[in-house]
């Protein structure tokens, strides 16, 4: 008989705030074995709140409530984040109660608060009904507001020669095109950007090309290297640069910046 996967808690938390399980649902931080995932998110949630200084922002579909902690702490207005699972919701209320940051536990879809920007990150991809979103954001922000969309690029995260990366909460799986190509149906203005490995992840991708996963398993240090290498990674490990989606077909995630 197999033996059951591995659960991993989040290590760590304050007193009275109960630890989440990482299910390949949301990320979480406060788990060494998630850290890569945790900073490619961390990444673009600390460049949003470059750009929404002083603005009210939903953060919809907030999982944990990290990305909305970093908004808050970024000088936003107002942050409030948008999440329907129960155990999510609690455990962001508990753990992130700073000033102008507060957290509401509803669908998206159902949620009403006009607001001057939203983030909808590694999301979209989970819904069944993208264009009826953007348009309900479209509406929240207003003609002057913003919306910034993120999703994993489905040629990079799948596997090679496949069409799905086999993440089963995904429904819809972008190709850059495909993801420009839906928010240009429903908004006028639309930046896209890319997310790519930079410094420490590059040299390793490059480590890759030459042979390393094949030398260090005939070293049999496999999982030492990668029980230190993983937790060491940081947000300057990855860039963000504006594309084409031709461009961008490189890229891990691909992040839309939208206004009417």
């Amino acid at each position: 008989m197999a033996d059951p996967p591995k659960l991993y808690l989040q290590r760590g938390q304050p007193p009275g705030v109960p630890p989440l399980a990482l299910t390949g649902e949301r990320t979480l931080p406060d788990v060494p074995e998630e850290n890569y995932w945790y900073r490619r998110h961390l990444v673009v949630y600390e460049w949003i709140a470059r750009q929404v200084a002083g603005l009210r922002v939903a953060d919809l579909a907030c999982g944990e409530g990290y990305g909305s902690d970093v908004l808050a702490r970024g000088g936003a207005a107002a942050v409030v984040g948008v999440d329907a699972n129960p155990e999510a919701h609690e455990h962001a209320r508990l753990r992130y109660t700073r000033d102008g940051l507060r957290f509401v536990r509803t669908l998206v879809e159902v949620y009403d608060e006009p607001c001057d920007a939203i983030a909808f990150l590694q999301t979209i991809e989970h819904v069944r009904n993208p264009g009826e979103i953007l348009d309900r954001f479209k509406e929240l922000v207003g003609p002057d507001g913003v919306v910034f969309v993120s999703t994993p690029n489905v040629l990079t995260l799948a596997p090679p020669g496949a069409e799905r990366s086999g993440n089963p909460w995904h429904v819809v799986e972008y190709r850059p095109a495909e993801f420009g190509a839906l928010c240009r149906a429903h908004f006028a203005s639309v930046q896209l950007y890319g997310l790519f490995h930079a410094r420490m992840l590059a040299l390793h991708e490059v480590a890759l090309g030459l042979g390393w996963d094949e030398i260090h398993r005939r070293l049999g240090i496999t999982q030492r290297f990668y029980d230190r290498f993983t937790p060491a990674i940081g947000v300057r490990d990855f860039a963000l640069r504006r594309g084409t989606s031709r461009e961008l077909t490189g890229a891990l995630d691909i992040v839309a910046v939208l206004r009417a």
